[in-house]
Formats: C-alpha cells, structure tokens, sequence
C-alpha cells in the first residue's frame, strides 16, 4: 500500500515524454515512475557491486604484475625485453 508522496518539478518536455510511454505501455504515469524508480535503484546496486568487484580484481593483479615506469620514451616498443629483465631479476634473488 502507498502511503508517502513525493513531488518535484519537471520540464514541460520531459512530463510529455513520460506521459507519452506510460500511455505506449498502457500503464499509469505512477505506475511507470514506480517502474523507473525500481529499476534505477537495482541498477545502481548492481553498479556498485560491480565496482567492487573490479577494484579487488585491479588490486590483486596490481601485486601480480607490478609497474613499469614510463620516462624512457621508446619504453612501450622494449616493453617486452623490460618484462623478461624483472621477471629474470626477481627469480634469481
């Protein structure tokens, strides 16, 4: 059961346009604010989730891979003879 009210102010243009689909999807402009809301707020859930879980991942890779610093300017054409010499110095010590 809906008890609370909400209001706020819309363009002429977008009032039209929510109008517009809620009459497209034969359902009421609450009802379709309703929809939007909902789903606005699983989206941004899921979002988060997501972050997270592509932070934790940037991370743990981040002491797997480590950093190649970029101040020589032809770095990115060695880069593979710069990986093989770090991976060779951290497996000899």
């Amino acid at each position: 059961m809906k008890t609370e009210v909400y209001s706020w102010r819309v363009s002429a243009e977008l009032k039209s346009g929510l109008e517009r689909e809620a009459h497209r999807r034969k359902m009421s402009l609450s009802a379709l604010l309703d929809l939007a809301a909902r789903d606005w707020l699983n989206k941004d859930e899921s979002q988060f989730e997501n972050e997270d879980k592509q932070l934790k991942l940037q991370q743990a890779a981040a002491k797997c891979l480590g950093v190649l610093d970029g101040d020589s300017p032809g770095q990115s054409e060695n880069v593979r003879q710069a990986v093989r010499q770090r991976l060779n110095r951290r497996h000899d010590t």
